[in-house]
């Protein structure tokens, strides 16, 4: 299914922001301590980062939200739903798995269609009736099918080294500015505390704009736009009721999810990971009126 919102294009963009976040800080790096090895040993931890983030999303995320693996016997209706979702879309049929959990919540995962996981909380099945699940499914299914989880788990990796090197050097690094100059100290002090803003802000909007994909991708696979609205509502108000706590691997896992876990302030609502859903069951109503 082609996408609409040139999000290929999109994905360069942000992805050489990054890379100019971290460009800058290795020059403001490499001027402090005169040395360029500092920038190579963090860029080598970086693709290290990336290569482990993409080949093992799967397991990180499972385990993060206690999932298990269950069989058609154990799970009849959701094995069904994705089966004639995963043919109609002419893919491989990923493995489903369930979190004891209540919050109302999905999420897809896997390095490719023929490595991908499809996991469902315990709350969104019993929230959603079938065709609101349906809905819900077809979605993960073209995070899935879009690569959206390679573009996500490199994001992520080199945001998290941008964070790293700037906190090394915010706490190690002042003491290696042998001249002296305190212009150069405030310029190292700004970058260690900008570049992980800056490379977290780059990573949300990655996947916010992803977002509004798979909800137009997911509607004309399920064919009804308007039950994957239906069902982002009831989940909006389930999360706001029961939300999960933002700790450890979750606050990784928490961009997979179909809708924001976590209920949070003004400042948390910038740092989101999701667009308002307002905004997304908006677009959903107006795509079921054309």
């Amino acid at each position: 299914m082609a996408r609409r919102h040139h999000n290929g294009l999109k994905t360069v963009g942000l992805f050489a922001a990054l890379w100019a976040v971290l460009l800058a800080l290795g020059a403001v790096v490499a001027g402090m301590t005169r040395s360029p090895s500092y920038l190579w040993l963090f860029a080598g931890l970086g693709l290290v980062g990336t290569f482990v983030s993409y080949w093992r999303s799967d397991t990180i995320a499972v385990r993060a939200m206690h999932a298990f693996p269950v069989s058609e016997a154990e799970a009849p209706t959701l094995h069904r739903i994705v089966r004639e979702l995963a043919q109609r879309a002419r893919q491989p049929m990923p493995r489903l798995y369930v979190s004891p959990t209540a919050t109302p919540n999905a999420f897809a995962t896997g390095r490719n269609p023929r490595n991908a996981v499809v996991c469902c909380t315990t709350g969104i099945l019993e929230l959603l009736d079938e065709r609101e699940l349906r809905g819900v499914l077809a979605h993960e299914l073209m995070h899935v099918y879009n690569r959206d989880i390679l573009t996500s788990s490199v994001a992520a990796a080199m945001a998290g080294v941008l964070t790293s090197v700037a906190q090394f050097f915010l706490f190690f690094g002042g003491g290696r500015d042998r001249g002296g100059n305190p212009v150069a100290a405030i310029g190292m002090l700004l970058m260690a505390l900008l570049a992980p803003i800056a490379a977290t802000l780059i990573r949300l909007a990655i996947s916010r704009t992803r977002e509004f994909d798979a909800d137009e991708d997911g509607a004309e696979l399920s064919g009804d736009p308007l039950a994957l609205a239906d069902a982002l509502r009831r989940i909006h108000d389930g999360v706001q009721a029961r939300p999960l706590r933002p700790e450890g691997d979750l606050v990784n896992v928490a961009p997979m999810m179909i809708a924001n876990p976590f209920r949070g302030g003004a400042v948390a609502h910038l740092f989101a990971t999701h667009p308002p859903m307002s905004q997304r069951i908006a677009r959903l109503e107006a795509m079921a009126m054309r």
